[in-house]
């Protein structure tokens, strides 16, 4: 396949960021998106909301569902996964984009917060692939995508930070077990995890400010490497944990100048858990 015209994609999250550029990217094949988000009003720190989010779906060329949920309830997600079946007849891509952060050390972060990150990471992702799964078992084209790093055991990630290591690397973890999980239901499961920092929000608030986004890649390429992996055969495409500049390397994009925040700029910062980039990058 080619092209995901017509084909419907969940996803959680999406109001803003890495999750509407993949979402705006698929709608420009007429996709039709269903958006599992909470931020229905405005916030002071947040730009967008799920409903802003699904006019520049349906603006960019798709058919668009906004659902104000929250991906860590039950009933919510069920609702969301009702609505798309409801609205467009199926599922064929999930992808899990919801996602919490924070890099404080064992000894300083509240469990309030270690339990968020739990939540909506590792267990808000095991839920929406799970409650789709009888859905995506009657698409002909069905994978599950989730923003996600590749799982790397030495000390020095977990060590860094201990409870986001957890909280993503147990999102991997569903990536490993469902793409063998459901590999004879031809269902593909893969993770997607930026090579570098990519300016959002969350950078911008949480990773450094402006001088975080300054070596920063725009959200496009993640859109665009997100594209290029639903596109393929799931039955020969599960199982992997991409790095958004080797799936485009795989497509043929290797001048990736254009995707920087600041053109011309040497400076790029490496995302968690991958090594840092060569200087001049």
């Amino acid at each position: 396949m080619t092209t995901l015209a017509g084909l419907t994609l969940l996803m959680s999250g999406g109001s803003r960021g890495i999750g509407l550029a993949i979402a705006t990217r698929a709608a420009q094949d007429g996709a039709n998106v269903v958006l599992l988000a909470k931020t229905a009003e405005p916030q002071p720190r947040l730009e967008g909301t799920v409903h802003t989010a699904a006019a520049q779906i349906q603006e960019a060329g798709g058919q668009a569902l906004a659902v104000v949920g929250d991906v860590r309830n039950d009933d919510d997600v069920t609702r969301a996964v009702d609505a798309a079946v409801d609205r467009f007849g199926g599922i064929d891509i999930v992808v899990n984009n919801a996602s919490a952060l924070d890099l404080r050390p064992t000894r300083e972060i509240d469990m309030k917060k270690y339990d968020l990150m739990q939540d909506i990471n590792a267990r808000g992702t095991f839920l929406l692939s799970k409650t789709a799964i009888p859905h995506l078992e009657r698409s002909a084209h069905a994978h599950v995508l989730t923003l996600s790093p590749p799982l790397d055991l030495r000390p020095k990630w977990a060590g860094a930070y201990l409870a986001y290591t957890m909280a993503k690397y147990g999102t991997s973890l569903v990536t490993l077990g469902l793409a063998e999980e459901l590999r004879e239901a031809g269902i593909a499961a893969n993770s997607l995890w930026p090579r570098t920092t990519i300016a959002t929000a969350a950078v911008a608030n949480l990773l450094g400010g402006e001088e975080a986004l300054a070596g920063s890649r725009t959200p496009a390429i993640m859109a665009d490497a997100a594209y290029a992996v639903p596109v393929r055969d799931p039955r020969s495409c599960t199982g992997n944990f991409f790095v958004d500049e080797e799936v485009l390397a795989h497509e043929g994009v290797t001048d990736l100048e254009g995707y920087r925040t600041v053109p011309g700029s040497n400076r790029l910062e490496a995302d968690l858990f991958l090594e840092p980039l060569e200087s001049g990058a």
